[in-house]
């Protein structure tokens, strides 16, 4: 049991890393600030989900403020970003990956705190996915873009995926360790997939644009 625990949490702060390198990689790309804004997205974008899905559950203060190796990961992949951000621009194909990883991560881990919670299946996958998608959600707002989330890729998708199948496994009586392994893999094989051909959620055809 402590061997699983100590390996969720290694893979919830790499998550934490990437999504913290990541979100301060695309601040730097879309705005010009300094080292104190670049760490501060770089947070909101690690650990913003999980504050919002903390805060719907009721379980305060956020885990992010119990145990403090989250916040200086999160800390720690802004300031990577700010530092080495012109090289780490030509290893966009890892950082996504480590994202997808990260995204598939904290949709699990996000679904099963809420089936921890006592909530349904649907209600843990939401959960999932606004774990997962949150934090990039709010660092889009900061910085004043219309959230990734809403217009780019498959991204939501997969998360919603990675949640429903976990939670949906453990309460059809799955054990844990299996289910979120099997929600974690489908998660970041759509975004990978996503990634590799471009793909998108559907969009209207025609959608109404007001007169000049």
């Amino acid at each position: 049991m402590e061997t699983t625990t100590s390996l969720f949490l290694a893979l919830d702060l790499t998550g934490v890393f990437a999504f913290a390198l990541n979100g301060a990689l695309t601040a730097l790309r879309v705005t010009r600030i300094d080292i104190v804004g670049v760490v501060t997205l770089a947070m909101f974008t690690a650990l913003g989900g999980g504050m919002v899905r903390d805060i719907l559950l009721g379980a305060v203060p956020p885990a992010t403020f119990v145990d403090w190796r989250y916040l200086a990961v999160a800390a720690l992949g802004g300031l990577v970003a700010f530092v080495f951000g012109r090289h780490l621009q030509q290893l966009s194909r890892p950082i996504l990956a480590l994202d997808a990883a990260g995204l598939s991560l904290f949709a699990v881990t996000g679904a099963l705190k809420g089936l921890d919670f006592g909530m349904g299946v649907v209600q843990a996958t939401i959960l999932g996915a606004v774990t997962a998608v949150g934090g990039g959600t709010l660092r889009d707002v900061l910085v004043r873009e219309v959230p990734a989330v809403l217009s780019s890729g498959l991204y939501a998708v997969p998360a919603l995926l990675g949640g429903l199948l976990v939670a949906g496994l453990v309460e059809g009586g799955l054990a844990v360790l299996p289910a979120a392994l099997a929600g974690a893999v489908a998660c970041f094989t759509l975004r990978m997939v996503g990634v590799r051909f471009d793909l998108h959620a559907p969009v209207p055809r025609s959608v109404l644009r007001p007169r000049p």
